[in-house]
């Protein structure tokens, strides 16, 4: 028997649709040409607590935009393998009230966004803003970070400070006394900081291309 059409249905077809392309909500949006908050979980209720639907429109925008048919769309539901993780902007990163002091995100009200065959339960993702970590993430890609990942020497990870700052960078070298991070950008210099200094550091597993 044929499921039948929910509002529930199209939302997750359409994280599912983006998260196939490597994309938010947001960048799938923009890609289509929408406006970026057309997605977003705001807009997916209304003031009220009624389910509000995508218009027509803007499903047909982002079917052309990914050279997707309606069908290949609503297969793509959420039933398929792909896991939900939270979806934190850089700016929220350096926030107080989104990490514990593991680097493990608590409380919510943030977005969510779907990924492919990442099973670790402790992912979440970071929406890159800016150009600081050209060439190899630009603004509006997507990295998810694992904090209960092992990290190495030659990982790309994301680091966070105890005063605050966020930032993604390869490790180089870690002892006791010192942890030198280097710059995706070599216009930037290595940044060398105490152990003391680092509130956490969290593995890169995956990033939109």
């Amino acid at each position: 028997m044929p499921r039948l059409l929910s509002h529930g249905r199209i939302w997750a077809a359409i994280d599912a649709l983006a998260a196939r392309h490597g994309m938010t909500a947001s960048a799938l949006a923009r890609t289509a040409g929408l406006d970026p908050t057309t997605f977003s979980k705001s807009k997916r209720m209304t003031a009220e607590g009624r389910p509000r639907w995508p218009n027509t429109e803007s499903l047909s925008r982002i079917l052309e935009a990914t050279g997707t048919d309606p069908e290949e769309f609503l297969a793509g539901d959420g039933n398929s393998r792909t896991n939900r993780v939270p979806l934190i902007g850089f700016a929220q990163a350096g926030g107080g009230g989104y990490f514990d002091d593991a680097g493990f995100p608590i409380g919510g009200g943030w977005e969510e966004t779907a990924f492919p065959e990442i099973k670790d339960e402790h992912a979440y993702a970071l929406e890159v803003t800016g150009d600081s970590m050209e060439p190899f993430y630009r603004e509006g890609d997507v990295i998810v970070v694992s904090p209960a990942a092992e990290v190495r020497r030659g990982d790309r990870v994301v680091v966070k400070t105890v005063a605050g700052e966020v930032m993604a960078k390869v490790l180089m070298r870690r002892t006791r006394e010192r942890v030198e991070l280097h710059s995706f950008n070599p216009a930037h210099d290595p940044r060398i900081l105490k152990p003391p200094e680092i509130l956490w550091m969290a593995r890169i597993i995956w990033a939109s291309q």
